[in-house]
């Protein structure tokens, strides 16, 4: 199996409900996202999936995040807090819409900071 893997990025803000603590309150992050993809066959050019290709549908997902307040954005904006746990399931979910057959969201890593990170893999 052949993997590969695109880091994006976008700033926006939000706030954890039901959360006790600093988070609950507005805050911002300038937060990470690295999709990995999987797949059986390289194209006849041999590359799994096309880097440029992948950062493009990425970025067509969390465009509409980015400067935002996540918890007036759907899906978001009700009971499902923007959680990096959420957004990396969220985001799995978008981008393996995006994918030709062949190719498999292998998973979805999301971060608030270098540091701290979420990662979503069924």
């Amino acid at each position: 199996m052949y993997k590969i893997s695109a880091t994006v990025s976008f700033a926006a803000a939000h706030n954890l409900r039901g959360y006790e603590g600093a988070c609950e309150q507005l805050h911002g992050h300038n937060w990470l996202v690295k999709a990995t993809l999987a797949t059986e066959k390289l194209n006849t050019v041999g590359i799994a999936y096309d880097f440029k290709k992948l950062k493009q549908k990425l970025n067509d997902i969390i465009d509409r995040f980015d400067h935002q307040f996540l918890n007036q954005i759907p899906p978001f904006d009700q009971q499902l807090n923007p959680t990096s746990e959420n957004l990396a399931h969220y985001i799995f979910t978008e981008l393996a819409k995006k994918l030709p057959p062949h190719i498999q969201v292998f998973s979805i890593e999301v971060g608030e900071s270098h540091k701290y990170t979420a990662t979503y893999q069924p």
